[in-house]
């Protein structure tokens, strides 16, 4: 009989004994935890062991040898432990994860491999054999019963990660993250080789984990894996660590900065459209009182063509005008108002209206706009001066050089070329008119408010040469004009008319810089404006209403020279009148009218003037006194200017802020 004993090392805190007597049956004890064997492995480990007894009982009889014996028993005993090992592993996943006893000294190999002890007596070889293997691990087999009782299984089909993930998983996650290094999981300390060190990526370790760490080959940070060497390791002094989780309140910081930004752009955006909406309703206004106006001047052009047309006949005839003047286009100058003046620059082919300036904010101050005679649409603006214009001349030269007065104190020279002031004049008051020498074009005027008369030299830009004291009262001169000289035997002289509100002075210009007054015999206190035709040695006077005439009175007024009979007694230069215009009863505004050859020819003379209490332009024949045409205008007229553009000749009218054109045909 032979007796085989066989010790095998605990696997997972199992003990394994299989006894084998020789009637052929064997027993087999085993000291399974009851953690390991739950409920459900018990049956099945119990008919595993039925099972293998009849195994075993059923094939002891085919083994005739001992040989046999022993090495059928070596294979069930490696069945055996292979069968413990699947089952403490099944038992391992249904049991709580619980902190591990601690490792045995001894290698991995040891455990799982088996050392066999077989002593053979020839005494029990007929008896029989018996194999004993006893199981360590006792303790470890009752301490999991104890840890049994205080936490609860966990079943096959829970997952350990979603366990780790509960509440009360995180709150022990997140204790540990701040006292633990995260290379040996031990807590680290205020002093010694452990002591509380961090990256510059800001990564917390123990001093002697990371030293170690970076010392051993590792470059980067075990937890960023950023570039890390060993000099960047510092030091913090902190017993404990403890941050406050404000991502959130990061995040929102921003999302609220954002949704802030996008609501200022979103309120500049609501600004600018307003701003332009209020742009486009100031535009339709500006746009619907142009169409207004636009309707206004048509109704009123068609009621003076009819008016004209319905004119006799015979007074047609009498005027041996052969036409009349028919509107021909309306030109806005200025949108506030505040035009004055108008003259005409044949040289460029452009009327140039007085006006403020259209950009006050940017370029203050007062200019003239340009107007093409050949589209009729204005083109520029011309700055000049600060206050407001109240002359306007051209020589006759041709040059395109502007003479203006305005009521800053000063006359100015403008090119028209370059639309630049070229010269300028203090004249010390504010100035009312002015006008050119036309026998001497070096030789300009300057009419100011206290009734006197600048004459300026061109050639010299300093100051005047000589002034022209009033012989009356100091009204202002409101108007200046010059008659060149002319073999004429009625007025051959040449000289400067000047007309003020008290009446009128002719200076006779003898030559250099002498002048003889000579005082006309006008209406005393109602004069308004004084215009000459130069060729038919007419001016046309107007007399504003008064008392012994409620109208306005135009009076054309034929100039004369008495001729010198005696040496002590000079020639008198005077004037007489020819033909008088009734206009309407309103003269509030200083209009200036004129008188011109008409563009019918045969030495027949017009005369227009404006009329306030109508609102229109006026026109008359000199020679028979006849009224010939009326033309409505939408505002009272301030000034008239005949030209003539491509053998055609125009009439133009200017209100304070229109510029009508008519076309004589």
């Amino acid at each position: 009989m032979e007796d085989v004993e066989m010790e095998v090392a605990p696997v997972s805190s199992e003990a394994n004994v299989i006894v084998v007597s020789e009637s052929g049956s064997s027993t087999e004890e085993e000291g399974v935890a009851m953690q390991v064997q739950g409920p459900s492995e018990r049956p099945r480990l119990s008919a595993r062991r039925v099972v293998r007894r009849r195994h075993i009982a059923g094939s002891h009889s085919q083994f005739s040898t001992h040989e046999e014996r022993m090495r059928r028993l070596r294979e069930l005993i490696v069945e055996n432990l292979a069968e413990r090992l699947s089952g403490s592993q099944d038992a391992q996943r249904s049991v709580p994860h619980v902190n591990p006893p601690p490792l045995d000294p001894e290698p991995s190999s040891n455990r799982t491999a088996a050392v066999a002890n077989v002593s053979t007596s020839d005494e029990s070889s007929a008896t029989g054999s018996s194999v004993s293997t006893e199981a360590e691990g006792t303790r470890a087999a009752a301490q999991p019963d104890e840890s049994q009782q205080k936490t609860e299984p966990v079943s096959e089909s829970e997952d350990p990660v979603t366990a780790a993930a509960s509440p009360a998983g995180e709150t022990a996650v997140d204790e540990g993250e701040g006292e633990t290094c995260s290379i040996c999981f031990e807590p680290w300390t205020t002093a010694g080789d452990h002591r509380l060190a961090a990256l510059r990526c800001g990564h917390l370790f123990g001093y002697i984990c990371i030293s170690r760490w970076l010392t051993s080959g590792g470059n980067k940070c075990p937890q960023c894996n950023k570039p890390a060497k060993r000099g960047h390791i510092i030091f913090l002094y902190a017993r404990k660590l403890k941050a406050l989780d404000n991502a959130e309140e990061v995040r929102l910081k921003s999302r609220l900065e954002l949704e802030q930004g996008s609501r200022r752009m979103e309120q500049l955006e609501v600004a600018q459209c307003r701003q332009k909406m209020q742009l486009m309703v100031d535009e339709n206004v500006r746009l619907r009182k142009e169409v207004e106006e636009l309707r206004r001047w048509k109704a009123q052009a068609a009621f003076g063509s009819s008016q004209g047309a319905s004119l006799s006949s015979s007074q047609r005839q009498d005027s041996s005008s052969g036409g009349h003047y028919v509107f021909s286009k309306a030109v806005l100058v200025s949108q506030t108002g505040g035009s004055r003046v108008l003259s005409y620059c044949e040289p460029l082919g452009c009327l140039l209206a007085s006006q403020p300036s259209p950009q006050a904010t940017l370029v203050p101050g007062f200019g003239v706009k340009k107007i093409s005679t050949a589209t009729l649409k204005p083109s520029q603006y011309v700055p000049i001066h600060s206050k407001q214009i109240r002359g306007l001349a051209f020589s006759r030269h041709q040059d395109s050089l502007l003479l203006s007065a305005a009521l800053d104190n000063t006359i100015k020279l403008t090119s028209l070329m370059t639309n630049t002031v070229v010269q300028a004049y203090n004249t010390g008051r504010p100035v009312w008119s002015c006008c050119w020498c036309h026998d001497n074009n070096n030789y300009i005027y300057a009419g100011l408010a206290n009734g006197s008369v600048l004459v300026y030299d061109t050639r010299d830009t300093s100051t005047h040469i000589q002034e022209l004291a009033p012989l009356r009262s100091s009204c202002p001169v409101v108007s200046l004009s010059y008659i060149p000289r002319a073999a004429s035997s009625m007025f051959p002289c040449g000289g400067l008319i000047a007309g003020t509100l008290e009446g009128g002075c002719f200076w006779e210009h003898i030559e250099g810089n002498t002048y003889t007054p000579h005082i006309l015999p006008l209406e005393s206190g109602n004069c308004t404006d004084i215009q000459v035709e130069p060729d038919s040695r007419h001016c046309l006077v107007t007399y504003r209403p008064g008392r012994a005439n409620p109208s306005l009175r135009c009076v054309l007024m034929e100039l004369s020279r008495t001729p010198q009979t005696d040496s002590r007694q000079p020639p008198v230069c005077s004037c007489s009148p020819v033909q008088t215009f009734i206009a309407g009863s309103s003269c509030k505004l200083l209009t200036k009218n004129t008188v011109f050859k008409s563009p019918a020819g045969e030495g027949a003379t017009l005369v227009c003037a404006g009329d306030e209490a109508t609102n229109s332009t006026m026109v008359w024949d000199a020679s028979t006194g006849a009224l010939l045409q009326k033309m409505p205008a939408d505002l009272p007229v301030l000034d008239i200017c005949p030209f003539g553009v491509n053998q055609s000749s125009y009439l133009a009218s200017l209100t304070e802020k229109m510029l009508k054109v008519y076309k004589w045909e």
